[in-house]
Parts: structure tokens; C-alpha cells; sequence
């Protein structure tokens, strides 16, 4: 994955959304975090050294320390809307060792030392959003779901879903990732 950006809007009380990219594909993967977290991203993304160190660049410091560096990252798990992550150390004597984390800092560790970020599968298809850049069997199978959506118009259920898919397109196409990432997340309890 590769970082698109950070996004925020005045109604989400300080949070920010980390946008991650597929690197060989079109889905984009929001995530929330937090004002420090985002800043300690944001520094290092602009190479931009702070006076004094961050959190993150002592965490750096520290692992190196101990003659370790952080191999990659890996966001693991999505439970209950929440992500979680592995930062994948190893050192000289060839034992890897993995550290459990939130996304945000391990992504933040991941910058410092040029690690490659990594999603798995599962949470990227539960949580991911396609882009425009649709292939064509995706956009095929959209249309099948519209043309479904329409010959039961009665169902509030369905009329509803597509409220919210449109919504979610929307979104995207104006890239407010925190709108789209909340409005993935009704669309999720929907499919039930």
C-alpha cells in the first residue's frame, strides 16, 4: 500500500483520515486517527525535522538501538470498526520479532525506516473502497446491482442501500475519505 494522504473536515473533532492506496490496484483504504498521529505522519512525509524529536523518531532510535530496524507493517485485523496492526522488527541474529500496534504509529515507525505497508486481504475487501478506476467485470457487476436496486423499488431496505452507495461514490469522487469511511461502515451493518 502506499499513502495517498491525510483528509480531515471541521466536523470530525480533531481526527483525521490516513488514506492508504493500493500500489497495483484501485482501492483505497481510510483510515481514522489522530491529531498527533497525523502530525508525526504529516513531519515525516514532508521530511520535516521537528527541533526536538517525536514520539516516533525516539521509538526509531530506540529499535536501532538494539541494532533492529522495522521490516514492514502489516494492518491485520478489523474488528467492530476498529484496525489493528503488526510492525515486523528484525535485528542481526535472524529471529524476527513481532510487536502488536495501532495502524497510525506503526505507519509512522513504517515512514521513518522506508518499510513497506501491507494489508491483508480480508480487511482490505471489508473495508477498502473501489475507486473510479473500476475494471470492467466491477463495473458490470454494479450495473446488475442498480437494475435490482430498480425492479424492487418497493423494499426500503434496498432503496436505502443505494441511497448509501451513491453517497459512498460521491464521496470518493470528492475525496471526503471520512464521510466514505463512515458511510462503508452503514453499508457493512446493512449487508448484515
Amino acid at each position: 500500500m502506499d499513502i495517498l494522504g491525510l483528509s480531515t473536515s471541521p466536523s470530525s473533532g480533531g481526527a483525521y483520515a490516513l488514506i492508504l492506496s493500493e500500489a497495483n490496484g484501485n482501492r483505497r483504504l481510510p483510515i481514522i486517527i489522530g491529531t498527533f498521529e497525523a502530525q508525526a505522519i504529516a513531519l515525516e512525509l514532508e521530511s520535516i525535522k521537528p527541533p526536538r524529536p517525536m514520539t516516533h523518531d525516539l521509538l526509531k532510535s530506540l529499535v536501532q538501538s538494539f541494532h533492529s530496524k522495522v521490516e514492514k507493517v502489516v494492518i491485520n485485523d478489523l474488528s467492530e470498526g476498529t484496525f489493528f496492526a503488526q510492525i515486523h522488527c528484525a535485528g542481526n541474529e535472524d529471529e524476527g520479532l513481532e510487536l502488536d500496534a495501532r495502524p497510525s504509529d506503526a505507519i509512522a515507525l513504517a515512514i521513518r525506516f522506508g518499510a513497506p505497508i501491507f494489508v491483508n486481504t480480508e480487511v482490505l475487501d471489508e473495508a477498502g473502497i473501489v475507486t473510479e478506476e473500476e475494471s470492467p467485470a466491477t463495473a458490470t457487476k454494479g450495473k446488475g446491482k442498480r437494475k435490482k436496486a430498480e425492479d424492487q423499488a418497493g423494499q426500503p431496505e434496498m432503496s436505502r442501500m443505494e441511497k448509501l452507495e451513491q453517497e459512498l461514490q460521491t464521496a470518493i469522487e470528492t475525496e471526503n475519505y471520512e464521510k466514505a469511511a463512515k458511510l462503508r461502515d452503514q453499508i457493512q451493518k446493512l449487508k448484515g
